[in-house]
């Protein structure tokens, strides 16, 4: 596996390393040695799955709270997706700013999310489906999350939200507005 260092401290563009021959190819998809190589949390506590069917889905933005948070590691199977990172770390010097970038099963890449960020995404294509690899187990009373649309973060997607859960688009302002 490669780490690509992306604009998030901690977060990492991960790329396959094919092995390839006649037959098609081979390639590591978790490795919790070389994980831990990079600086990374390389423990596995549970993996997920995500099926969306309809383009237009939007999940997130989700992180666990201490001291249950987690470091994932998201990659599209089946489909595109925009995946988007939210640095919710209040000691990070880029708190509250967020990246995307496009998983497509066709590309075989991943994102490496560390704990405090929050994670979200937008389906591109129909009949998505999205692995998640985590370092913890989920803890429903850790459960927090924010608005993609939330002023504070100036998220801009590429398409329209056409389906989002009525708890993701309920989540209040991450803070309060200014005054006019």
């Amino acid at each position: 596996m490669r780490f690509v260092a992306l604009g998030i401290p901690g977060a990492f563009l991960v790329e396959l390393e094919p092995h390839a021959d006649e037959r098609g190819f081979f390639a590591r998809t978790f490795c919790g040695r070389e994980l831990a190589a990079a600086g990374l949390d390389g423990r596995l506590a549970q993996t997920s799955l995500s099926w969306n069917p309809r383009r237009g889905t939007f999940r997130g933005l989700h992180l666990q709270a201490a001291p249950h948070e987690e470091a994932k590691l998201v990659r599209c199977v089946r489909g595109r997706i925009y995946d988007l990172i939210l640095d919710l770390r209040e000691e990070s010097h880029i708190f509250r700013q967020h990246l995307a970038i496009e998983l497509s099963a066709e590309e075989r890449n991943a994102i490496y999310v560390p704990p405090g960020v929050a994670h979200g995404f937008l389906t591109l294509t129909d009949d998505c489906e999205v692995h998640y690899a985590m370092s913890e187990f989920h803890e429903p009373t850790a459960s927090r999350g924010v608005r993609w649309d939330d002023p504070a973060f100036g998220i801009v997607l590429p398409e329209p939200v056409r389906l989002i859960s009525e708890r993701d688009a309920a989540y209040s302002d991450f803070l309060p507005p200014l005054p006019d």
